[in-house]
């Protein structure tokens, strides 16, 4: 075994290893960028090295300072955990000639399975069945796509033949989308990936997708881990994984799982690997190679709990040289595993990307619970890096116990400071076809489309949060010990009975509410709008607000920073303005969306990529006016109304906060 490993990552995958590292007696050596200098990973780890600046091109994808951060700290190997260079031949190419051992496959079989045009060919070369598509001949060339599209028959998909993790992903429904759709296709590859070539595939309208977990070492031995069944997904990327899949009998697992193992034989491959498939729900009994990911997966965990195996664990083994020592027919898997990730997105806008500062993290713990994450109190997340925050996972003796664990753990998770999906992850769970495992890539998007999941832009929060609000800010201002003047009091005082005290209570995207408390929090009543009065006490448990409304208890996580206030319950987040005692007039909303009178806010941080317009051009109402990238993800942003530009503050390259103003269309 290794003395000492540099984990060439960040967030909940660099704490993930650095766990396992610490469990085997191995130094652990971190790097990190500028944004990251005061991160979990950094102060888990034995050794900190500083990469650069925040950009990942500049810290995390500079193969030369992460080589020269190994050789300082006198690393052994590198562990490149998923995403950045996790698949770059490259990069394990030059650690071998720097004399450090890369944990994972060898770089021929990275480029195998890396290029997804070579990777098809391989696998069918095997006797693997692949989905039809375009060739080698058609990576680069607009015509040779449009022709391959046509052969095929739209709908097609158009992806990019370098990267995955559902970046630069196109669904082409009719021939004159296809311009556009590779012009974009290619942008974010290019951006994602530093590769813009493209493939096209035909399209399975509503698939499953099920992957194989794959162990392979040096010496030629080769098994399988099972399947998981990764279908629950948003805009191509996964965020409900589960292990076994209740689609597969154990027929249909093993003709799979040989399948897999199969293709890591036709490459070479050691270490871990994950070998994906599509399932068509119309015929479950085919299912057609999708690609191979020569990487640890982010899904890694639910196969560790029902296998009983560390794949962190196997993947340092297999490096350093040892054999599995374990054949196929002595594997078991026991139980049920389901993951859910939390990522930082808004799902009520289309799973558009946050950022801020973490005000504060309560993670859960029970039987049967996992939590994978890289994230504190403190930590800033920007649009520099994938979203993922976390991941939740819940392990029980069947599906339904684990399905059971695992929402309950969500309810015990609050993260404030930023928007997150919990709250939506829930509800996708409580979902009847996801209870009953009747699940396709198109479930999520049919039953949550944007706009639809609460809480959206117009609905206020729920009455007990309002009143939660209301009361917190009475307890700000009560005083801490024996009241000496009466009409020190909130409210004041008043012979026969107290005052109310009106507070204005506002999110940032909904109008004041008008909250009214009497008395002292222990002891009050409250009126939410116009509503009757209700008795009402809240007091403090540590840094949770306790509340009891119309005797209901309930307990919410809480934070506040600057003008903003955060309160948790149940996996759902709400951010207030400070509420205003008195008659104080109404703020306005602290983030707007897009205004009536034209004026376009970017709805993320970013970075502009593309400007389609100028000063003094008419456009239409929902033309494009430009393109913002974040978390290497396109959002196209249109014109509210239709009229002229007058005001163009954006240009490509421009880096940006939310809410800044980018465009103004004069209606």
């Amino acid at each position: 075994m290794f003395d000492s490993v540099l984990v060439a990552n960040r967030g909940e995958i660099a704490v993930r290893v650095i766990r396992t590292l610490r469990a085997l007696g191995v130094r652990s050596i971190a790097v990190y960028s500028d944004a990251d200098a005061a991160a979990r990973h950094v102060r888990d780890a034995d050794l900190a090295v500083r990469l650069g600046p925040a950009p990942a091109a500049a810290s995390y994808l500079s193969i030369e300072r992460i080589l020269e951060a190994a050789e300082r700290t006198g690393a052994q190997a590198v562990h490149p955990g998923y995403g950045f260079l996790s698949e770059n031949a490259a990069f394990a190419r030059a650690c071998a000639q720097a004399g450090l051992v890369f944990i994972g496959p060898p770089a021929a079989a990275m480029e195998a399975m890396g290029d997804k045009i070579r990777a098809k060919a391989t696998v069918a070369a095997a006797g693997v069945p692949v989905l039809p598509g375009s060739g080698a001949d058609a990576g680069c060339d607009e015509a040779a796509l449009a022709a391959a599209a046509a052969a095929i028959g739209y709908p097609v998909l158009l992806k990019p033949s370098a990267g995955g993790g559902g970046k630069g992903l196109r669904v082409v429904h009719c021939a004159w989308e296809l311009p556009e759709a590779i012009a974009a296709a290619r942008r974010e590859a290019r951006s994602a990936f530093s590769d813009d070539t493209l493939l096209v595939e035909r399209l399975l309208t509503t698939p499953r997708h099920i992957e194989i977990q794959v162990l392979a070492d040096a010496h030629g031995a080769a098994v399988h881990l099972g399947e998981r069944e990764c279908s629950l997904q948003r805009r191509h990327q996964k965020i409900v994984e589960e292990a076994p899949s209740v689609l597969l009998d154990a027929a249909s697992s093993a003709r799979m799982g040989a399948c897999a193992v199969a293709v890591a034989h036709a490459v070479g491959y050691t270490g871990v690997g994950t070998v994906e498939f599509l399932v068509p729900a119309q015929t479950p009994d085919q299912f057609f190679f999708l690609e191979m990911n020569t990487r640890l997966q982010v899904e890694h965990p639910v196969t560790e709990l029902v296998s009983g195996l560390d794949l962190v664990e196997w993947q340092l083994r297999v490096a350093a040289g040892e054999p599995l020592g374990f054949t196929q027919s002595e594997l078991r898997i026991e139980g049920h595993a389901i993951e859910a990730r939390i990522y930082a997105e808004d799902p009520a806008r289309g799973f558009l990307p946050t950022a801020g500062r973490v005000l504060r993290v309560r993670e859960p713990a029970g039987p049967g619970v996992r939590v994978d994450s890289g994230l504190a109190a403190g930590d800033t997340v920007s649009s520099n890096y994938d979203p993922l925050l976390a991941k939740v996972i819940a392990h029980g003796g069947d599906r339904d116990t684990a399905l059971r664990r695992l929402d309950a753990a969500l309810a015990q998770t609050s993260i404030l400071g930023l928007g997150t999906n919990v709250a939506f992850l829930r509800s996708l769970l409580a979902e009847d076809d996801v209870r009953a495992g009747s699940l396709d890539t198109g479930l999520v998007a049919r039953r949550f489309p944007p706009a639809v999941f609460p809480l959206r832009p117009g609905t206020d929060p729920p009455e007990d949060v309002l009143a939660a609000v209301g009361l917190r800010a009475l307890l700000t201002l009560e005083p801490t010990g024996p009241v000496v003047d009466p009409f020190a009091l909130p409210g004041g005082w008043r012979l026969g009975e107290g005052a109310w005290t009106r507070w204005l209570v506002q999110t940032s995207e909904h109008d004041p509410i008008d909250v009214r408390t009497r008395g002292r929090a222990a002891a009050a009543e409250i009126v939410i709008g116009g509503g009757a009065p209700i008795r009402a006490c809240a007091c403090w448990d540590g840094e949770d607000l306790v509340v009891t409304l119309d005797q209901i208890t309930r307990r919410y996580t809480c934070a506040a920073e600057g003008a903003a206030v955060w309160l948790g319950r149940d996996g759902h987040s709400w951010e207030f303005l400070t509420p205003a005692p008195l008659d104080a007039a109404p703020r306005p909303a602290q983030h707007p969306e897009p205004d009536a009178d034209g004026a376009v806010r970017a709805p993320m941080p970013g970075t502009v990529t593309v400007v389609d317009v100028a000063e003094g051009q008419q456009v239409t109402a929902g033309a494009r006016l430009l393109v913002l990238e974040a978390m290497k993800m396109e959002h196209v942003l249109t014109a509210p109304v239709g009229g002229v530009v007058r005001e163009l503050r954006a240009h490509p390259g421009g880096i940006v906060e939310r809410g800044t103003v980018l465009v103004v269309v004069d209606p």
